[in-house]
């Protein structure tokens, strides 16, 4: 794997290692050895897929508390998606600063996105698929979230006509800090 750090302080967006030949390629999409060359603890829990049916969709903005906070690992494997993390670490030399990414089936990239940060992305394609590995079970109680277009931040999404944003999604509050 190829981890190239974000300007966003232990945030990653990873390439594949691919070998290959005419049958095609192979290539590790995870390694602990790899990941703890890189700084990295991250021991995922549990697998994610998430499908989104139309472009436009967004996703977010989300992220867990303490003791539940969580790291992910997350690869579109159908169509395309504009991946968005966001921050949010008290002390952090980038708190408050976005990154976003696209990531398609075709490249094959993944983020890696630390505790404390919150996380989205919105599908650029119809039947768009995420899948990821998080670091810690999804606790009900300790998810929390802002709103998408959360002034604060200015993160600029590539659709901005046309979106479709859960009932929830719309009604987080602007970040509080």
């Amino acid at each position: 794997m190829i981890f190239t750090e974000t300007k966003l302080a232990g945030a990653f967006v990873i390439d594949l290692k691919k070998f290959e030949d005419d049958r095609g390629f192979f290539s590790r999409a995870w390694c602990q050895n790899e990941f703890e060359a890189h700084g990295i603890d991250f021991c995922p829990v549990q697998a994610n897929l998430a499908y989104t049916a139309k472009k436009g969709t967004v996703r977010g903005m989300h992220y867990q508390v303490a003791p539940h906070a969580e790291a992910k690992l997350l690869r579109c494997i159908r169509g395309a998606l504009y991946d968005v993390m966001v921050d949010l670490r008290a002390g952090s030399e980038t708190f408050g600063q976005w990154f976003g990414v696209e990531l398609t089936a075709e490249n094959r990239q993944m983020v890696f996105v630390p505790e404390g940060f919150a996380h989205g992305y919105q599908a650029l394609t119809d039947n768009a698929e995420a899948f990821y590995m998080v670091g810690t079970f999804y606790a009900p109680g300790a998810e929390q979230g802002f709103r998408w277009n959360d002034p604060t931040f200015g993160i600029e999404w590539p659709i901005t006509d046309g979106l479709i944003i859960s009932e929830k999604d719309q009604n987080w509050p602007d970040f509080a800090g």
